[in-house]
């Protein structure tokens, strides 16, 4: 189903209009707000379980990114950014911790900004006291994950944006048997709505079962 799901992610990019927020609009206008260029505040970290959408919002502030599960060390650190985007911080290794250390200072002193996120607020981190401080001392939110209700009326509503007709039953079928971000939500429903049309079958719960069951969707 992993493979599956990475073969199915659609090539628009991650951007902000189009994070499904549910219970997450304020969060979601902090983060407008911060990302303006006339915005000064040198931090703001956004945490939450998986499947939240961290790593959207990341993707879709248009800075340099990160993620610290790839890249624990932060070898990839471009210093020359001013605006930066740490995605899971606590997979930072210890060489990792003292790089993010040593950005955050610089991004304040040059006037730049860091954007990152973690599974949890930063006094639960377990990382170096002076890097949890630093994470510490600027914005922070926390995501939720969507309620199965807001996931089933986000679906829903695309479903109806693209035309389909689908049986009762078909989209808590597949929220029941697929991963529970919106991303990965999001791109099974455009390959059913696919699947249908290159077979020229009408969506049933059958249909539904082979596309997930299919790897080249």
């Amino acid at each position: 189903m992993h493979q599956l799901i990475l073969d199915l992610l659609p090539d628009t990019p991650p951007r902000l209009d189009n994070f499904v927020a549910g219970g997450n609009a304020e969060t979601l206008t902090g983060l407008a707000s911060w990302l303006a260029p006339n915005n000064r505040e040198p931090s703001l970290l956004l945490w939450g379980e998986a499947g939240a959408g961290k790593t959207h919002l990341l993707r879709a502030s248009a800075a340099h990114y990160s993620d610290a599960v790839a890249d624990p060390d932060l070898s990839s650190i471009d210093e020359a950014r001013r605006l930066h985007a740490v995605d899971n911080v606590e997979a930072l290794s210890a060489s990792g911790q003292i790089a993010l250390f040593n950005l955050f200072n610089r991004l304040r002193a040059m006037g730049g900004r860091l954007l990152s996120s973690s599974s949890q607020p930063p006094r639960q981190l377990a990382l170096r006291e002076d890097l949890r401080t630093r994470l510490g001392s600027g914005l922070i939110y926390r995501l939720r994950p969507l309620s199965d209700g807001e996931q089933l009326e986000a679906l829903t509503a695309q479903a109806a944006a693209r035309g389909l007709r689908l049986p009762p039953g078909t989209l808590d079928y597949l929220l029941a048997r697929a991963p529970r971000d919106m991303r990965s939500l999001m791109a099974l429903l455009a390959a059913l709505d696919r699947y249908s049309l290159e077979h020229k079958r009408a969506i049933t719960l059958p249909l539904l079962r082979e596309v997930l069951q299919t790897p080249s969707y």
